[in-house]
């Protein structure tokens, strides 16, 4: 894999590091806005990046490029996946995959049309720990309740409240509490459980976004509860309740350094943490390398048909909430 990232923000500035722990990667360039043009040639001289572009078009025109990492604020992830795609390059997008479903539909059928791998990078799917809880799950017998908690006091939330309205807080841009660290638990329990037959969120909404919010999901027999909040914090797990046990994952869903287990109506009898790696998007990315590597296209439709049922959860719970999906 040849690959060019998109962006400069912090989730680069973080992983960067960390993408020699992905063998068969190699970094060709980086590119961003000319605003950001000296920390674009410091990340490149940091990290052996080639190539610094200020333009789209430019850095798809490398041939040597072959796939791009869509890394930049949620409300471009659509406009930079589909070029990347019509240039003929995989792509890696950062979640929220793309702000509505017909938008994830037209870059899927360009995907499958020319053959390349179109994936999201959302962690917690590629975890060893999160795929314990999935192989595992049946341990707690039939799935009463699950309660999933990401609640992060945003470095933004005070300038917003004096009124400075950052990509985070802006819902033009895609953000608000559900479509940020909320959409990590609606992949949690999908990924569990599959699509829901209702999805109903109740929102804290302040200048027409939501700050934080209650979700609740239903199945035929269980009940799940999501809760995501940008304006308060507290502690963060996520727990699965059945009529035999229960499995408690501690931490934020994006990560899940834990996972404690347990028989009805007993304490903690196995604690399992399966993970080796330094940092938790290094799973997903040698996942990427292999996928593309070997051309995996039933892997890539496996992936995107969890990605299209969260996004039609997301999009749901937002409408229940007298939000639009294209804000």
């Amino acid at each position: 894999m040849r690959l060019a990232v998109c962006g400069s923000g912090k989730i680069v500035t973080e992983f960067l590091p960390y993408l020699a722990h992905v063998p068969g990667v190699g970094l060709g360039a980086i590119v961003g806005r000319a605003a950001s043009e000296d920390k674009l040639s410091r990340l490149a001289a940091e990290h052996g990046i080639p190539q610094v572009h200020l333009s789209m078009d430019d850095c798809l025109a490398d041939n040597s490029i072959d796939t791009v990492w869509v890394a930049v604020p949620n409300s471009l992830h659509f406009e930079y996946a589909r070029a990347a795609l019509a240039a003929g390059k995989h792509v890696i997008c950062e979640k929220p995959f793309v702000l509505r479903q017909d938008h994830l539909a037209e870059l899927r059928a360009m995907a499958v049309e020319r053959g390349l791998i179109l994936v999201e990078a959302i962690s917690m799917q590629y975890l060893a720990n999160y795929e314990w809880i999935r192989q595992n799950i049946g341990r707690v017998g039939d799935v009463r309740m699950i309660q999933c908690d990401y609640s992060q006091y945003s470095s933004c939330y005070d300038a917003f409240r004096e009124g400075t309205i950052l990509p985070a807080f802006d819902p033009v841009q895609g953000g608000g509490a559900l479509m940020d660290i909320g959409i990590y638990t609606i992949h949690f329990v999908v990924g569990l459980m599959g699509m829901p037959r209702a999805a109903t969120y109740t929102a804290n909404i302040e200048r027409n976004v939501d700050t934080s919010g209650v979700l609740v999901l239903e199945y035929d027999e269980c009940t799940a509860v999501c809760v995501c909040a940008k304006d308060s914090d507290g502690p963060i797990r996520s727990k699965i309740q059945g009529t035999d046990g229960w499995i408690v994952a501690e931490g934020a869903p994006n990560a899940i350094p834990r996972v404690e287990t347990g028989t009805r109506g007993a304490d903690v009898e196995e604690v399992i943490n399966l993970s080796t790696e330094p940092h938790r998007m290094v799973e997903e990315f040698r996942a990427f390398e292999r996928m593309i590597r070997e051309h995996d296209t039933s892997e890539r439709d496996r992936r995107l048909d969890h990605s299209e049922a969260v996004l039609a959860v997301a999009t749901a719970a937002l409408a229940s909430a007298g939000m639009s999906d294209d804000r």
